[in-house]
């Protein structure tokens, strides 16, 4: 790990930057432990740690835990995606019936409507979309798709029914495609943004224009090109003891287990390998995923994607350049806050710093995962970071996300933007 002060970071504002996440998060009870890696300039800067990666057991956080990382998922699934458009098999332009032919006639769901009949299949009204879905739409959750989670809409409510997007869904993402072709979309595509099962359908596509599973196809493809060794849909028995456990906020304060490392579904391959938030990874693997994009799509000799497809996803792909602010329904859940941010292929990109009120760059691109993990790829300051913790439903999880942000910002000497 190269020095600090080589990359353009202050060692004692580094060390403020672990000091008051311990206390702030860690100390707190919020957080059971936390891990932050920093890559600035062509080296790891700064590794810093603290708390346990299982209270139960009393597991110290160790550098190579392996966490859930959810929608950190994402991002991953876009550049997978890239691959094939790079190769020519589709495009961000394509009509996604193309590839999915029961999909050419979704419907709109027609507000008000019942949406079960009681003992009967689904039955919906639905209104023509304005438009086709397409790919893009996909890529920047402008499809129309939902999450069952959002527990907002009718729609959402039969996504529940109908278990969408369930880990354990007989027949894969096969099944997972054909229970989205009975039900009606939320919206027209491309005149709202809802954060959806879109890009697990991203994730159907690559594995049937590859001809692998999806997860062989990121296997062989990305994660053992890339050195990354721990990345995978699941966590297999030797690893185990490096796989943490997973909490969630405990009502009166504290967390509460919500997932045992130890005894883990995720100790089993999944039937359906869901690429919008089923991989697991360590703070190390994925760093070298955001290494790769950060140096233009290469690392250490191989060529995932090239500068120019890379560079897209430092750009605003939603309708006429609007932030999430301008499309999203009120109350929707992200993974990020809303003002100055846009949504670029797989991850949200920074449109205009000023109105987010943080410190960073125009192009940044960055998400998180359900358990409160995050990372930021920022080109123009040569800067990735990679936040990894285990907590499900955490309030503090946007500002926990400010912080960290602030404060590694505040720990450099010089700026290169």
């Amino acid at each position: 790990m190269v020095g600090a002060k080589s990359a353009g970071l202050s060692p004692a504002r580094l060390a403020r930057l672990d000091e008051v996440m311990k206390r702030r998060y860690v100390d707190s009870g919020d957080l059971p432990g936390l891990l932050t890696m920093i890559y600035r300039r062509g080296e790891l800067a700064h590794v810093g740690m603290c708390g346990h990666m299982d209270l139960e057991r009393g597991t110290p956080m160790r550098e190579d835990a392996i966490f859930r990382i959810y929608s950190m998922s994402k991002p991953i699934t876009a550049v997978a995606l890239m691959m094939l458009i790079e190769e020519g098999l589709i495009g961000l332009d394509d009509d996604v019936h193309t590839y999915i032919p029961s999909w050419k006639n979704l419907g709109v769901y027609m507000t008000g409507v019942p949406t079960l009949l009681a003992g009967s299949p689904p039955s919906f009204i639905t209104n023509r979309p304005e438009r086709r879905m397409k790919v893009i739409d996909l890529a920047t959750h402008t499809s129309g798709l939902t999450y069952g989670f959002m527990m907002r809409t009718s729609i959402d409510a039969a996504y529940r029914k109908a278990k969408i997007n369930d880990f354990q869904t007989p027949g894969g993402l096969e099944a997972f495609i054909d229970q989205l072709s009975t039900l009606p979309l939320e919206f027209s595509p491309g005149t709202a943004w809802n954060y959806s099962v879109s890009i697990d359908v991203m994730g159907y596509l690559v594995e049937k224009l590859s001809g692998q599973t999806f997860g062989e196809f990121l296997r062989t493809r990305l994660f053992e090109p890339l050195g990354m060794r721990d990345t995978a849909f699941w966590c297999p028995p030797e690893k185990l003891d490096r796989f943490t456990s997973c909490y969630q906020p405990k009502p009166g304060g504290g967390l509460q287990l919500q997932d045992d490392g130890q005894k883990s579904t995720y100790a089993q391959p999944p039937a359906l390998e869901a690429g919008g938030g089923g991989l697991v990874s360590t703070a190390h693997d994925y760093m070298r995923f955001c290494r790769m994009m950060l140096h233009g799509g290469t690392l250490d000799g191989v060529q995932i994607l090239s500068p120019k497809t890379v560079e897209l996803f430092s750009l605003n792909h939603l309708p006429d350049n609007k932030e999430l602010a301008d499309l999203a329904p009120p109350g929707m859940f992200s993974e990020a806050g809303y003002s100055g941010i846009g949504f670029s292929l797989g991850c949200g990109v920074n449109i205009n710093v000023a109105k987010t009120r943080l410190p960073g760059s125009l192009g940044e691109y960055f998400w998180g995962g359900a358990a409160s993990t995050a990372f930021w790829i920022d080109p123009k300051e040569d800067l990735t970071v990679v936040f990894m913790t285990q907590v499900i439903g955490a309030d503090a999880r946007l500002t926990l996300r400010r912080d960290l942000r602030t404060l590694v910002y505040s720990a450099m000497t010089e700026s290169f933007a």
